[in-house]
């Protein structure tokens, strides 16, 4: 309260005003009654302009704030004084500051979101276009069985990979909204990896690539495993993508008493100088990616890994091969 500044002037004029008063009752009796209007008086006025000079402010701020409502962003608020108004003064810039922040991130958001709904239906459009086409042509009287299984392979593929698509879109949005529960157990890296890259042996095997997994055969870590398979499968098949026929993708599993590390690096085209950066934006595709790429896999993982309080770094030269080094804190 004694840094109340408009409080103290207030009330130290009318501590003047009643010991002018009493001094005068004390001189003169008979001008008493004088004394005391007169006291009174001034006591009202300096109540009434003391009061009036805070209702003007307190205008002054509410036209402020329906300014600042619709739309007039100005920040001219700050008030260096001491007293109960300009501490209001002060609280009020500090929320109009972080709104006006707020509506800065919104407005970012609309563009991403503007922007990925734009790439979904781009990459949602071209195996639907792919499988009309094919449905059609397999109404066709005179088609061979040839050409019959092979359409019908696209069309399963073009399904498999719309598929993949939206269920990657809705993991992803799942961690967004934060409404996944990691899990915390305690599993052998080496069957989580082995796990993690089952799904792609037969691809391998085809490519002509050999895979090297390293590491202790009982070492473990704790981790959501379902989710950690998730992460390392989309790296590993990243590096599927971009490992020519005869390359290598080695996986090499460590741990020390800050964390689990696990590398999983290729022999592959690697990655550009300029898209290094980019990798993990979602959507992204860099100069070297695939003509099936979607640019969301990479993104995913990163996001997995985060959740679970880890770090993904990245690696590469090009035509020599890339490194990503997962490292899951304790």
């Amino acid at each position: 309260m004694l840094k109340n500044r408009e409080f103290l002037i207030t009330v130290l004029l009318q501590i003047g005003i009643l010991s002018i008063g009493v001094i005068l009752l004390l001189t003169d009796t008979l001008a008493s009654i004088w004394c005391l209007l007169l006291t009174a008086a001034g006591i009202i006025v300096i109540n009434s302009i003391a009061t009036r000079k805070r209702y003007q402010e307190i205008k002054k701020l509410t036209a402020y704030i329906s300014d600042f409502q619709y739309g007039e962003e100005s920040l001219d608020l700050l008030d260096n004084r001491e007293g109960e108004l300009s501490i209001l003064k002060n609280q009020l810039y500090k929320l109009c500051l972080t709104l006006l922040h707020q509506k800065e991130l919104l407005k970012k958001d609309k563009v991403f979101l503007a922007n990925a709904i734009s790439d979904i239906s781009h990459q949602l459009r071209t195996p639907l276009t792919s499988i009309t086409v094919m449905a059609d042509l397999l109404e066709q009287q005179d088609l061979s069985e040839q050409k019959r299984k092979q359409f019908t392979r696209n069309i399963l593929n073009s399904l498999e990979r719309m598929r993949w698509l939206i269920e990657s879109l809705l993991k992803i949005s799942k961690l967004d909204a934060g409404s996944v529960t990691f899990k915390k157990e305690n599993v052998n890296i080496k069957q989580l990896v082995k796990r993690a890259c089952s799904s792609f042996l037969v691809q391998m095997d085809v490519n002509d690539q050999t895979l090297v997994i390293d590491g202790e055969e009982s070492l473990e870590f704790v981790c959501d495993p379902a989710w950690t398979v998730e992460a390392i499968s989309n790296i590993v098949k990243n590096c599927i993508e971009h490992t020519p026929s005869g390359g290598t993708i080695q996986i090499t599993y460590s741990d020390n008493h800050l964390y689990t590390s696990i590398l999983i690096e290729d022999t592959g085209v690697g990655i550009a100088k300029e898209d290094l950066p980019h990798i993990f934006e979602r959507f992204y595709r860099g100069k070297n990616a695939s003509m099936d790429s979607v640019g969301i896999g990479l993104a995913l993982s990163k996001s997995i890994v985060m959740e679970q309080k880890g770090v993904i770094e990245v690696e590469s030269e090009p035509e020599v091969g890339t490194k990503f080094k997962l490292k899951f804190y304790r």
